[in-house]
């Protein structure tokens, strides 16, 4: 069956048009308004010069506006494209680069980031701008091409329709290895079949009340949407400010009354991490389900014990397969703190595929590559197809072209049980609360500042909620006299906050291998011995006679 995202949330309101839809802090926007307010927009875009398949940037915090947005931009034939508000101008100059938007849409205090984005990147046609909300500064530089105060005199009725389900809905940017961030597709086919599953499986009503926790540049993101939206529920935005105050997080489930909590496992660690569950706590709570990384055995088990009513759910899946591709519902609390979770079982229209380096299944028990094939696989990246092609690959002895595996990067086994079971990442690419960090951007972010004459950024494991310590090891330029401060500010410019090194080490020279390249597995030990010998500063540099000063910048920074 047809549906495209936004024609989903229609027949809800067309069905209970005085329902609430969206909460945010002291506002509600029921069925009707929302409807009615993204139609408006629709037309204005179109009005404006949007045409079917143009991108149009959303640069804006978590709001109504921006799910009225989201909804206005579908429903003009456009792609979204969420632009992270946080990150620093050089970074959303990249992805504007990448996606040629038509269109960017503000809202909410990002107008010197906007002009700082569109002043460094380089674009064939600067974009047309409009403000969504009443701060747009009358000295917004470029002007807005049109305004909130624009769309009271557009057509209430849904616009003409002439997308399809295999039309691109969205394009979400992730870290590239190569410092330019890949942008996946993903058709509103792919998150359609994922939310009929998702919405059956997990039993979501209108009587619902789900949390939004991601940021819009999350896929994750999209299910709380449109999820709770295809069922009539009630989406409650977390305020962004919540998000490292486990106290204020737990006040806002029981004040919601939620239904449903869903978020990275770092959210759920840094929860349990500062004991802020009681008993029998959060009594409206039914489902808690988490995706983006592995979830710490003890973290899952505190949340249960604590929670006897709620149903525990792990969800896997990358970008690049829409939302997840497997789940796993945890049936009793473990008695292990050491036994891994699941994976579990593909969703439906998923297959995940275990294979050796040969595209052959690897037998039950032994570790492989974990290859996705089905409904979820995107297009591939936005304007890239060397890369589409490196991962996206012909389905061995599969039904034809169209036919795809995806190589997700990621190491798994089956187990004796059926399951699947995570077993890390084959390359350099890591996770960190909840977000898919590429190394190599960090890196490459590192070579343009003219302080470095080298550097090498490893990952090492850590015991605290971020999951991970990015390390930096560095050789200054001849000439330079910095300090680490000075560094992370300099970096700060070109990445978001959780891209920066938490650890640094300045070397005389860095360690090479017998092929002349850097020797990362070194460097990675250095720091954890380092951090073995917590509150110790000096660490041996790794085997060679100089000394390295390790400084921590701090994890709550990052």
């Amino acid at each position: 069956m047809t549906m495209l995202l936004q024609q989903g949330v229609t027949a809800q309101a067309q069905a209970r048009p005085e329902t609430t839809a969206l909460a945010f802090k002291n506002t509600h926007l029921e069925y009707g308004e929302l409807e009615e307010a993204s139609n408006r927009l629709a037309h204005l875009l179109r009005e404006a010069g949007c045409r079917r398949g143009d991108r149009v940037g959303l640069l804006m915090p978590k709001m109504p506006t921006a799910i009225v947005a989201i909804l206005g931009a579908l429903k003009a034939d456009a792609i979204y494209v969420p632009l992270d508000p946080a990150s620093p101008a050089a970074r959303q100059a990249r992805v504007l680069e990448v996606s040629d938007c038509r269109c960017i849409l503000a809202a909410g205090p990002v107008s010197q980031n906007l002009r700082g984005a569109l002043a460094a990147a380089t674009l064939a046609q600067p974009p047309m701008i409009g403000w969504l909300d009443e701060g747009a500064p009358p000295e917004a530089d470029p002007a807005p091409a049109f305004t909130l105060y624009d769309l009271p005199d557009c057509p209430a009725t849904p616009p003409a329709c002439a997308n399809t389900d295999d039309d691109v809905a969205h394009i979400l940017f992730t870290s590239g290895s190569t410092g330019i961030p890949k942008g996946v597709m993903i058709t509103h086919a792919s998150v359609a079949h994922f939310l009929r599953w998702a919405n059956r499986y997990f039993g979501t009503a209108p009587s619902d009340r789900t949390s939004q926790h991601p940021p819009l540049h999350f896929d994750l993101s999209t299910f709380d949407i449109f999820g709770t939206l295809w069922a009539g529920a009630e989406l409650h935005l977390v305020p962004q400010e919540l998000n490292l105050l486990p106290h204020k997080l737990a006040q806002f489930i029981r004040e919601a009354r939620l239904t449903q909590w869903f978020s990275a496992p770092s959210v759920l660690n840094l929860m349990a991490k500062f004991d802020v569950i009681a008993q029998n706590d959060f009594p409206s709570l039914r489902r808690v389900m988490w995706c983006g990384e592995v979830i710490p055995t003890p973290t899952l088990i505190h949340w249960m014990r604590r929670l006897p009513h709620a149903r525990f759910t792990n969800l896997y899946g990358p970008t690049e397969a829409t939302i997840a591709s497997s789940y796993y519902t945890v049936p009793r609390c473990p008695r292990d703190e050491r036994g891994p979770i699941p994976i579990g079982d593909a969703c439906d229209g998923e297959e995940l595929l275990v294979l050796d380096g040969r595209l052959q299944p690897v037998p039950t028990g032994d570790i492989g590559d974990l290859y996705i094939r089905g409904t979820g696989l995107s297009p591939g990246y936005w304007c890239d197809r060397e890369k589409t092609d490196s991962v996206f690959l012909p389905c061995p002895g599969g039904a034809g072209p169209r036919d795809r595996i995806y190589k997700t990067g990621d190491l798994a086994r089956r187990g004796a049980d059926g399951l699947l079971y995570f077993l890390g990442r084959a390359d350099t690419q890591i996770k960190s609360r909840g977000y898919r960090i590429e190394l190599g951007e960090i890196e490459a972010a590192l070579h343009s500042l003219p302080a470095l004459r080298e550097s090498a950024v490893v990952a090492i494991q850590s015991d605290g909620f971020e999951g991970w310590l990015i390390c930096c090891a560095y050789v200054l330029a001849s000439e330079s006299v910095v300090s680490v401060e000075n560094l992370r500010k300099d970096l700060a410019r070109l990445l978001p906050a959780y891209m920066l090194p938490t650890r640094w080490a300045r070397h005389e020279a860095l360690p090479k291998n017998a092929n002349g390249k850097i020797d990362r597995p070194r460097l990675k030990n250095a720091f954890l011995v380092a951090e073995s010998r917590e509150g110790q500063v000096e660490a041996p540099s790794p085997r060679d006679a100089s000394t390295d000063r390790m400084l921590s910048a701090g994890s709550g920074q990052n």
